[in-house]
């Protein structure tokens, strides 16, 4: 571990905001963070799920068979056990700690069942847009165990697990060319300070999922994000009370953006095809690649 930069312009936080209780998949009760109004701002990010459930019924349906094309999905699961399959017969179980990088390009079909009937469900999903040359890229995921996801104890006692991206000069678990996104997992205990570089042409924000942080004299609590603005050098954080939270960050792509439903592309014409593609049956018969 190497010691970061010392940031001298922390970013101002630009805007709260409150995550908006919904349901997907089978009735999965969820917390929307990252929402579609959002897209343009946060890009590359498209979308944010945290899910934290105690009670089976409002995880149990989980997400039955479903496509995907033209972006990534990111699945880090905090607790509870998730077994994935995909039309091209590979399958996997998510436990806690672990994470999977799916990158769905040219498009597939996959199901994420819980694997258990009791207990707490807690993870995120995060939606990664893919650059339009990569759209049409051939399907392909990553089971990344939580043993492997790097993780490092800054002096103050702060743990940062690093999904992707680098932090204090630890690689994290996966790295992606165009959009280089950054994807920390940080356990602050009671008075602990933490400082990250952040690009200054990078889009940031920090979701708080324990207790509370401050971050350029703003208070950040449960359950709610933090947009970063795109002024200053990286970001700061103190957390008074022992609080967990992510901070995410990645070069906006600067493309048209064109969604419907698990269908991200860069024009109208593009998703139609989409449409066709899956009524023909051209997803069921994907070649789901496995990424080193």
């Amino acid at each position: 571990m190497t010691s970061p930069t010392p940031i001298l312009s922390p970013r101002p936080v630009e805007r709260l905001v409150a995550g908006i209780a919904t349901s997907d998949g089978a009735g999965v009760k969820l917390t929307r963070v990252l929402t579609h109004d959002l897209q343009r701002r946060l890009d590359p990010f498209l979308m944010l799920d945290a899910f934290r459930n105690e009670h089976a019924d409002d995880y149990i349906g989980g997400f039955p068979n479903h496509p995907h094309r033209g972006f990534e999905t990111v699945t880090y699961m905090l607790a509870g056990r998730m077994r994935h399959h995909d039309c091209g017969g590979n399958s996997g179980l998510l436990g806690p700690g672990s994470a999977q990088w799916m990158i769905a390009g040219s498009g597939l079909i996959h199901s994420e069942l819980p694997e258990q009937e009791e207990g707490l469900m807690e993870g995120f999903q995060l939606w990664l847009n893919l650059p339009a040359q990569d759209k049409l890229r051939p399907p392909a995921y990553r089971d990344i165990p939580a043993r492997t996801i790097p993780e490092l104890t800054t002096p103050e006692g702060v743990t940062v697990r690093v999904l992707a991206g680098e932090s204090h000069g630890v690689a994290g678990a996966m790295q992606r060319p165009v959009t280089q996104p950054l994807f920390l997992d940080l356990h602050l205990p009671a008075g602990s300070r933490f400082e990250q570089p952040l690009p200054a042409a990078h889009n940031a924000f920090l979701y708080v999922y324990r207790g509370a942080i401050e971050t350029a004299d703003t208070r950040v609590k449960d359950r709610h994000m933090a947009i970063l603005a795109n002024t200053g050098d990286g970001v700061h954080i103190h957390a008074e009370e022992a609080a967990r939270a992510i901070l995410v960050a990645g070069a906006p792509l600067n493309e048209p953006i064109a969604q419907y439903g698990p269908f991200v592309m860069n024009s109208a014409e593009q998703i139609q095809q989409a449409l066709r593609d899956y009524q023909t049956g051209h997803f069921e018969h994907a070649q789901v690649q496995r990424l080193d």
